[in-house]
C-alpha cells in the first residue's frame, strides 16, 4: 500500500511538471475526467441496447415522435427486456405481459418510485404531489389519505356514490350536444367541461358551465401543459437546457400556464379556509385542509401539498377519461355496425330511462366497447416512469437501485399473442362464449397496476360508462358528409390524444 502511495505521488509530481500545466489546471482536468466517468459508467448487466444510439443523445433520434412504437418493433429483435439510452441516462423498458406485470405488480414495491424527470417535477413541486413523488412514507401516507377521502365522497359503487352527480352530467352533455342539431361540431371542449365538473365537484364542491370564462382559460392551461410537457422532454433529458434561451421555451412557457393553474387552485384553497365546515367536510379541500389542523392521518401535510394534490387530481381526472370518451366516439364512427349493436343493447336493457351503474352487468358489450378502445388506443401508453427502490434482478438482467424503468403498455396490448389482428377495433374480444364481458383478461393494464395503480381508476370506469351510455341511448355518431374518416394514429404527448377531428349527432 505504502508503494503505491508514493507511486500516485511521484506520478503527480511528474505531471506538474509539464510545461504549462498548473495544480489548478491538473484538478480541474480530473474533475472532468471524473464526472465523465460518472456519467458514461453503465452497470456491467443491464439489458442490451438496440441499434441506433449515437454519442450525447442515446436512442432520442432512433425513438422519433411516437416511441411506443418503436420500442414495441424493437421488442420483436431485443426481446421483452432491454435499455435505450435517454441522453446521458440509461433506461430499462419492459415489453409485454410477464414482464410488466411482474415489475408493476408481483414485486411493486421494488419499482414503486419515480425517477427526477425536470419537467414533471417542475409541476408538481419536486415530489409534493401524488403523481410524480419518490417512493416513501410521506408518499404512502398522502396516497392513503386521498383515497380514503375519494370514496368518501363517493368514488364507490351503492350508497354514498357519486353516480348521481355524474348522471346530472350526463344529462347536461346530452343537451349540449343536442344544440347543435346535427350539424358538424368538435366534441373536446364539451367533453372535458362534463369530465372536469365530476372532478371539481368532489375537490372544490363547484361545477362549471361550458361557456364559463374562467373554466376557458383554465381548459386552456390544462392543454398547453399537456403539450408543452410533451414538447420540453429534451429539456427533462439534459435540464440544463433550461438555460439556454430559444431552446428553452417549452420549459418557460410550461411554467407560465402551471402558474395559472396554481392561481386558480390557491384561489380555491383560500375561500374554503374561510368557510371551512369543520363538521361536515364537503369536498377534498375541507377533509384536507382539517387534515392539516389535525395532522391525524398525513405527517407534515401542508397547504402546498394540498395544492399539488388537487392539481394531480384535476389534470389526471379531465384528460385521460375525456380522450377516452373521444377515442370510443371516433372508432364508432369508423364502425357503424358495431354502434349499432351498441344501440340496440341500449334500446333492449334501458330503454327511455337514463342509464344508471346498475344496468352496467346487463351491458356486456357496450363494457367491451370501452373496454376495446382502452386497449387499442391506451392513453398513457408508456407510462408515467418508474424508478426501482433497491437493486433488482430482472431475468437475467441485473437493475440498479435508482435506475429509470418504462413499462410500455402499448406492447401489452398490442401483443398478437393475447389480441389477434390487434390493430383492428373489435368489442368481442372482451366477450366470452355466452357473452358475458371479460373485466379482467391478461395482458391488459390500462390504469398500470400495483402501489402505482392509477388513483382514479374507479371513478374512471362509472363515468365512461355513464357518459358513454347516454350518449349512445341518444344519438347516432357520424363522420360529417363529405369529410375524410378521423385519423386514427392521433398524437402522443403526456396522453395519445386524438388529432382534431368533427362529428354528426343525429338524435335517435
Amino acid at each position: 500500500m505504502a508503494g503505491a502511495v508514493q507511486w500516485i505521488a511521484e506520478s503527480v509530481h511528474e505531471i506538474l511538471q509539464a510545461p504549462g500545466l498548473t495544480l489548478q489546471t491538473f484538478l480541474v482536468f480530473c474533475l472532468a475526467f471524473l464526472l465523465t466517468c460518472a456519467l458514461l459508467r453503465r452497470s456491467q448487466n443491464l439489458p442490451p441496447y438496440p441499434a441506433g444510439r449515437v454519442p450525447v443523445l442515446g436512442h432520442l433520434l432512433a425513438l422519433g415522435r411516437a416511441p411506443h412504437l418503436k420500442l414495441t418493433a424493437w421488442r420483436r429483435q431485443y426481446g421483452d427486456v432491454f435499455t435505450v439510452r435517454m441522453g446521458m441516462e440509461d433506461v430499462v423498458v419492459l415489453n409485454g405481459y410477464t414482464a410488466v406485470k411482474d415489475a408493476l405488480v408481483d414485486r411493486s414495491e421494488l419499482f414503486a418510485s419515480r425517477p427526477p424527470i425536470y419537467m414533471l417535477d417542475s409541476i408538481a413541486g419536486n415530489g409534493k404531489d401524488m403523481v410524480a413523488a419518490r417512493w416513501g412514507p410521506g408518499f404512502r401516507q398522502r396516497k392513503r389519505f386521498a383515497t380514503i377521502v375519494l370514496k368518501n365522497l363517493g368514488m364507490k359503487v351503492g350508497h354514498g356514490s357519486i353516480e348521481d352527480n355524474i348522471r346530472e352530467e350526463a344529462i347536461r352533455l346530452r343537451s349540449r350536444v343536442a344544440e347543435y342539431e346535427g350539424q358538424p361540431f368538435d366534441f373536446a371542449h364539451d367533453v372535458t367541461v362534463t369530465v372536469a365538473n365530476v372532478i371539481c365537484s368532489m375537490v372544490f364542491g363547484k361545477r362549471y358551465d361550458y361557456g364559463d370564462e374562467t373554466f376557458q382559460e383554465l381548459s386552456k392551461a390544462v392543454t398547453a401543459v399537456v403539450t408543452e410537457l410533451a414538447a420540453g422532454q429534451i429539456i427533462s433529458v439534459f435540464p440544463v437546457l433550461r438555460f439556454v434561451p430559444g431552446v428553452n421555451r417549452a420549459g418557460t412557457d410550461l411554467l407560465q400556464h402551471v402558474s395559472k393553474i396554481h392561481h386558480v387552485m390557491w384561489e380555491e384553497i383560500s375561500r374554503r379556509r374561510e368557510h371551512l365546515h369543520r363538521e361536515n367536510p364537503r369536498d377534498f379541500l375541507d377533509f384536507c385542509l382539517l387534515e392539516i389542523d389535525q395532522q391525524d392521518k398525513v405527517e407534515g401535510l401542508t397547504e402546498e401539498n394540498i395544492m399539488y394534490m388537487a392539481m394531480n387530481l384535476f389534470l389526471a381526472g379531465t384528460e385521460t377519461t375525456g380522450n377516452t370518451l373521444l377515442w370510443a366516439l371516433l372508432y364508432l364512427t369508423q364502425n357503424p355496425a358495431i354502434q349499432h349493436k351498441v344501440h340496440e343493447e341500449l334500446d333492449a336493457v334501458v330503454g327511455a330511462s337514463l342509464p344508471a351503474l346498475s344496468h352496467r352487468p346487463q351491458l356486456p358489450y357496450v363494457n367491451a366497447c370501452l373496454l376495446e378502445t382502452m386497449r387499442i388506443r391506451t392513453l398513457v401508453p408508456l407510462a408515467i416512469p418508474h424508478s426501482t427502490t433497491q437493486d433488482v434482478k430482472v431475468q437475467e438482467f441485473d437493475i440498479p437501485k435508482g435506475t429509470q424503468v418504462l413499462p410500455n403498455l402499448h406492447s401489452l396490448h398490442m401483443d398478437p399473442a393475447y389480441w389477434p389482428d390487434p390493430d383492428r377495433f373489435d368489442p368481442e374480444r372482451f366477450l366470452d362464449a355466452e357473452g358475458n364481458v371479460i373485466n379482467k383478461p391478461q395482458s391488459f393494464m390500462p390504469f398500470g397496476g400495483g402501489r402505482r395503480v392509477c388513483l382514479g381508476e374507479q371513478l374512471a370506469r362509472m363515468e365512461l360508462f355513464l357518459f358513454f351510455s347516454c350518449l349512445l341511448q341518444s344519438f347516432t355518431f357520424k363522420t360529417p358528409e363529405g369529410a375524410p374518416p378521423p385519423n386514427t394514429e392521433g398524437v402522443l404527448g403526456i396522453t395519445w390524444t386524438p388529432n382534431p377531428f368533427q362529428l354528426c349527432a343525429t338524435p335517435r
